[in-house]
Order: C-alpha cells, then sequence, then structure tokens
C-alpha cells in the first residue's frame, strides 16, 4: 500500500472506537429509557440507520483502500477517490444523527441532505475506483 492509503487506512481504524462508542450509547439510552429515543420513533430509526452506516461504510472504506493504489488512475484521482470514499462514513452518519438531534424532533431537518451528499461521494467515488481496475 502506498503511504497516502495507509494514512487513510490509519484515521478509518482510529474511528472504529467512535462507533463502538455510538452503538454502546444507543444501548444504553435503550436500556435506561431515555426520553427521547424510545418514545420518538423518527430519532431512534435515524440514529439507528447512522450507527450501522457508519460501522458498515468504515469497514467497506478500509477494504476500497486495498485497491485504490491498484487502479489505473492518476496520483490526483487517486486522492481525490481516497477523499470521496472515506468522505462517505463521516456525512451519512452525520446526517442521521444531526437531522434529529434534539430529543423533540418529529422530523428530519434539512441537515438529513448529509446522507445524500455523503451517498453521491461513496457512488462517485466507487465508481471512479472501479473504472480504474477495470
Amino acid at each position: 500500500m502506498s503511504p497516502a492509503s495507509l494514512s487513510t487506512a490509519g484515521v478509518l481504524l482510529i474511528t472504529v472506537p467512535a462507533v463502538a462508542f455510538g452503538g454502546v450509547s444507543l444501548l444504553s439510552f435503550f436500556m435506561r429509557h431515555v426520553p427521547g429515543y424510545l418514545d420518538n420513533p423518527v430519532r431512534r430509526g435515524l440514529w439507528r440507520a447512522g450507527h450501522a452506516h457508519a460501522g458498515v461504510l468504515v469497514l467497506f472504506s478500509l477494504v476500497a483502500m486495498l485497491y485504490v493504489d491498484q487502479a489505473d488512475l492518476s496520483d490526483g484521482v487517486k486522492a481525490l477517490v481516497r477523499a470521496l470514499i472515506v468522505a462517505a462514513p463521516i456525512l451519512m452518519p452525520l446526517g442521521f444523527f444531526l437531522s434529529v438531534v434534539r430529543p423533540s424532533d418529529t422530523r428530519p431537518s434539512r441537515l438529513i441532505w448529509l446522507t445524500m451528499l455523503g451517498g453521491a461521494c461513496l457512488a462517485a467515488g466507487t465508481l471512479t475506483l472501479g473504472v480504474g481496475l477495470i
């Protein structure tokens, strides 16, 4: 792996404890019957989705880093692909969490668009990487 891919993978690995902490937090909300979580299905669903997306996308991004250096892409495009693929596990969960940050929120705020921005980054990064590998 190139130094850039190794550094990116290192940053992704550092985020894993944060994802685990988020899971413990959600579990504690559930077990302690925290108001604004169990009684708010929209918030509960979006926070659960944010946590799940964070975990899956961090793992996906780690695997993708193994392929970036193998792609027939310029160094600049490889850097862009790394950035786009790493943006997804940051932006998508943030959109889920921040769109219903207040316990009284029953509808997502406009910050839900961060999830779509993260999805667009993921699509662009993986499509570019896939084409570079073909």
